[in-house]
């Protein structure tokens, strides 16, 4: 028999949100320093920064927190 261990969901989760996140976040610094010709109304509150930073931490937390545990 194998005793083989797998990683919770939630690991793979927090990978993906990580990654998600800085991609968002990368492009909301890309706009700031090459902002579009045409803006929309809510564009100077940055959306793709805070979101992109609030995947990034609560993907790192997901990730570390279930990084060592096996189901």
């Amino acid at each position: 028999m194998s005793d083989k261990k797998m990683k919770p969901i939630w690991f793979f989760v927090g990978m993906i949100l990580m990654v998600m996140g800085t991609i968002i976040f990368l492009n909301g610094i890309y706009l700031i320093i090459h902002p579009p010709a045409v803006s929309t109304v809510l564009a100077n509150t940055h959306p793709d920064i805070w979101w992109g930073a609030v995947m990034m931490l609560f993907g790192g937390f997901m990730f570390l927190k279930t990084r060592k545990q096996t189901v």
